[in-house]
């Protein structure tokens, strides 16, 4: 199946891989993008925005990316401690003072950048409705104890890490963290990417396809992992719902496509920045790299390499040591290799089983990381 868009020559491997993933159905509708040394190198797309491949996915359609969103919030946490408005060593009360209660007095922005703050599920059951209520959710977490002592081990805060960030965020700047990536970071770059969706872009969205049901067998409904997932109620058939997509979600309901989202984070790979627009200080984007945990997370069942925010690299990922990235649930990926000056984005609509990241990602930026060395 053919694509639309453009590479450059060094780079086409990546297109024929594009393509027979779509020609083999492994893809639906997707796009990649790649940037290598400033200069946009891959912009593709191609496929369907539906099951039922009645409608082409267009060079401008958008679709929800799941936990790819994080690294937006990565991205503002970091600008916000390169202006000096946030120490991330700092305890979380420091900005939000409620936010001490039930023991969490001591627990550091830097744990909940990197999954370590015992918070990776809600104290209480909610709704997938109440998602889209920020003060209850934030309310919630903030009166909370945690689950475990904060920086001994990681627990992926698969929905909890937005409201948290995002409320340090509203804390620090007075707005909340979607309207401040528009305005500091998607405005500025032209970037077609939202943390809350304008009804007025909803006839471009491609909404997600839920992957096959997964037989987990005999669950244990004490384990980290269930108190976590079970905690909101949310499936992938949320996408389909408009409160969902309007909401600011901002671990996980992020809307935009692989331009968009290699536009932005080609501000890592760029040492802070991109389109003749400085975002961070070099020394800003180093952060990145302080290593905050490696060890296994029983949510994610495998070993997890936190730096500031951003995945490092490790067996089960093996990027490079001057490299990160984070994906979604079913499939999106973000690399960004600085040392090679080079940013791979791969969304698409098909999902499959797994948090972050699938091998059809994988395989894209291994392709284009080759055609980057040669």
């Amino acid at each position: 199946m053919t694509t639309a868009g453009f590479t450059t020559e060094q780079f086409t491997g990546v297109r024929e891989v594009l393509e027979a993933q779509l020609a083999s159905g492994a893809d639906i509708g997707a796009s990649v993008s790649v940037h290598h040394r400033g200069e946009v190198v891959v912009d593709i797309w191609g496929g369907h925005v539906d099951r039922d491949r009645t409608t082409p996915w267009e060079s401008d359609t958008i679709t929800n990316v799941w936990s790819t969103t994080k690294t937006m919030t990565f991205l503002v946490a970091l600008m916000l401690a390169d202006r000096g408005e946030l120490d991330l060593h700092a305890p979380v009360a420091t900005y939000w003072p409620e936010f001490a209660a039930n023991g969490k007095a001591d627990i550091e922005v830097r744990h909940i950048m990197s999954h370590t703050a015992g918070l990776s599920g809600f104290g209480e059951r909610i709704d997938a409705e109440d998602l889209a209520d920020w003060e209850k959710c934030v309310g919630i977490l903030g009166a909370q104890a945690p689950w475990w002592e904060p920086g001994t081990m990681p627990g992926y805060h698969a929905v909890t890490q937005g409201y948290l960030i995002g409320e340090i965020v509203r804390r620090i700047t007075g707005v909340s963290i979607g309207t401040f990536f528009r305005t500091e970071v998607a405005e500025p770059l032209g970037a077609d990417f939202h943390i809350g969706l304008p009804e007025s872009e909803e006839p471009r969205v491609s909404v997600v396809i839920p992957p096959p049901a997964a037989d987990f067998g005999e669950i244990d409904t004490e384990s980290l992992a269930f108190r976590t997932y079970a905690s909101s109620r949310i499936d992938a058939r949320a996408p389909r719902e408009r409160w969902w997509r309007a909401a600011e979600i901002p671990a996980a309901n992020g809307h935009g496509n692989a331009r968009s989202v290699a536009l932005v984070q080609s501000i890592i790979a760029n040492r802070g920045e991109t389109g003749g627009i400085r975002f961070l200080s070099p020394a800003g984007v180093e952060r990145i790299f302080e290593s905050q945990i490696n060890a296994y997370d029983p949510v994610l069942a495998r070993v997890s390499h936190m730096g500031m925010g951003y995945g490092l690299s490790n067996d089960s990922m093996p990027i490079g040591p001057h490299a990160c990235y984070w994906g979604g649930y079913g499939g999106s990926v973000i690399i960004m290799d600085l040392d090679a000056q080079l940013t791979v984005a791969y969304m698409m609509n098909k999902m499959e089983l797994g948090l972050s990241g699938d091998l059809r990602g994988a395989t894209i930026a291994m392709t284009a990381a080759l055609a980057a060395a040669g």
